[in-house]
């Protein structure tokens, strides 16, 4: 799926490269922790940064190593309830600038997708608070499909028949992913993290650059 040609479509990540929740899922992760196993330690939001972007078991795993993998998963789902919680009564403005103008402003020109290692229903979540429903042509995750973010970025090109498409994103785990799905990479350079080369396809330091890469 390396792409030869015109860029025909936008996959996009999305913490790190939408918006950034830290500090708001750590309050509420917090909240299942002290609920459910107040021995695990608190995380925060630079904790969650170095996290975000992996698969829900795997934060698990790294972040609640005194729990067997029972309790873990219990835990995990219960962050990702109180997250959700949070995330839907929020009323700050965690976007980042210029990202709902220039996705309203691409959706013109390109189709737009979604792909996430989040849980289930968290996407959704991204696209009503944001209000970009009607720009967002379809979006795949981990909790959808139990399958990482490769695996889902070509289960997201397949259905949708995309042959050119570019992905969007801002850590080392985002790029990975890219060279496993042989797509190229954009890395969003203000995110939560960075490449360990400088193999990507573009460098973005604000959401609104991707809009001179389509030509």
């Amino acid at each position: 799926m390396k792409n030869t040609g015109k860029i025909d479509s936008i996959i996009l990540d999305v913490d790190g490269t939408i918006w950034n929740t830290t500090d708001i899922v750590a309050e509420a992760w917090n909240l299942a922790i002290d609920k459910l196993y107040p021995q695990v330690a608190h995380v925060t939001g630079q904790i969650l940064k170095g996290q975000f972007g992996k698969t829900m078991d795997v934060i698990a795993d790294n972040l609640f190593s005194p729990l067997d993998d029972e309790r873990k998963s219990i835990l995990i789902k219960e962050c990702c309830v109180q997250e959700q919680i949070a995330l839907d009564s929020n009323t700050k403005d965690i976007t980042y600038p210029g990202v709902i103008e220039t996705i309203a402003s691409l959706s013109k020109v390109i189709p737009l997708f979604i792909v996430s290692n989040c849980q289930s229903g968290y996407i959704e979540l991204v696209i009503r608070k944001n209000k970009i429903e009607k720009y967002i042509t379809d979006f795949e995750c981990y909790g959808n499909t139990g399958k990482g973010k490769s695996e889902n970025i070509r289960l997201l090109c397949e259905r949708n028949g995309l042959k050119y498409p570019i992905y969007v994103g801002d850590t080392q785990g985002d790029y990975e992913a890219c060279k496993t799905a042989d797509l190229p990479f954009v890395w969003a350079s203000y995110g939560f993290g960075k490449t360990d080369d400088d193999g990507y396809f573009a460098k973005i330091d604000e959401f609104g650059e991707l809009r001179k890469l389509i030509g």
